[in-house]
This record gives C-alpha cells, sequence and structure tokens, in this order.
C-alpha cells in the first residue's frame, strides 16, 4: 500500500549528496530504503549523502559494496549499505544475511532493491533513480508505511 510519493529533481552530483544527506538528517528511526535505478543513475551519490546526514565519519569513504555486498558504518544509526546488482537469485540473497539486518535496527540502504521478493520488504521508502541526462536526476520516493511517510512529510517542509 502506498501511503505517499514525492518527485524530486536533482540537477547536479552535488544536488543528490545534499538530498541525500537532508533524508539522512531526517532519520531517527530505523528505516529501509530500497534504492532502484540504472547504472550511474545516482543511487550510491544518495547513500553517501544519506551516510554524512545520519553522522557517519568524514574518515569513511562510501562505496558501492558491489564485491563485499554489505558495508556497514556508524553514525547516530547505525548504517548498512547493501548492493544487490551481482546477486542473481532469492537463495543468494538469503546467504548473505540481509534477513537479519532488515529485521535488526539501523538504516538499512538496498541499492538494486528491485530483486527481492515482493514480500521482502514491508514497510520502507523506495527510491527510484531515472536519468534525465548527464547531471539530471529524475528522484521519486515512495513511502509504504509510517516511518517513511514521515521522512516525505520532513521533506517537503524543507
Amino acid at each position: 500500500m502506498i501511503s505517499k510519493q514525492l518527485q524530486i529533481f536533482t540537477n547536479s552530483t552535488k544536488e543528490t549528496l545534499v538530498l541525500g544527506k537532508t533524508i539522512g538528517e531526517q532519520i531517527d528511526v530505523s528505516v529501509i530504503l530500497a534504492l532502484n535505478g540504472d547504472l550511474g543513475s545516482g543511487k550510491t551519490t544518495f547513500v553517501q549523502g544519506l551516510a554524512r546526514g545520519l553522522d557517519v565519519s568524514e574518515a569513511y569513504y562510501i562505496t558501492s559494496p558491489t564485491f563485499t555486498l554489505i558495508n556497514e558504518y556508524p553514525g547516530r544509526l547505525p548504517l548498512f549499505h547493501v548492493d544487490l546488482y551481482r546477486l542473481d537469485n532469492v537463495s543468494d540473497i538469503e546467504d548473505i544475511g540481509l534477513g537479519d539486518i532488515i529485521e535488526g535496527q539501523g538504516v538499512v540502504a538496498i541499492e538494486w532493491a528491485h530483486k527481492l521478493t515482493a514480500d521482502a520488504l514491508n514497510e520502507h521508502l523506495a527510491i527510484e533513480f531515472k536519468i534525465i541526462d548527464d547531471e539530471c536526476r529524475d528522484i521519486r520516493l515512495i513511502a509504504y508505511g509510517h516511518a517513511a511517510v514521515i521522512l516525505i512529510k520532513a521533506l517537503e517542509r524543507r
């Protein structure tokens, strides 16, 4: 059930970083962010900003965990950055312990979240990245559940 939606256009990498940071600053409870979009659409850039908004130290360089699959960063809330790009089936996803992370405490940002089964995520904030041109991105936020609605409302007030 979709509760609320918001569409945002960013016109540079910096604006995508700022969007992630702004969302991170608003988070005060565990939440799952399901990120989808083509390669180069801004998912990892967004998570870099998200980490800064969650007060992850600048000492941590945030990269896509394409080969490690999951990176964890300490902040106000722990940030789990997950990349499902290389995984092909549900059993691979189960093997990396994603279920435990989703059920735990923290912020879980999942790149290529469309690879999860439909029932894998209950409440979450879906973030769809679409490339408009070299710099511009169409970013659509779709809330599924109370915590995600609160995040979208906080963004609308800013």
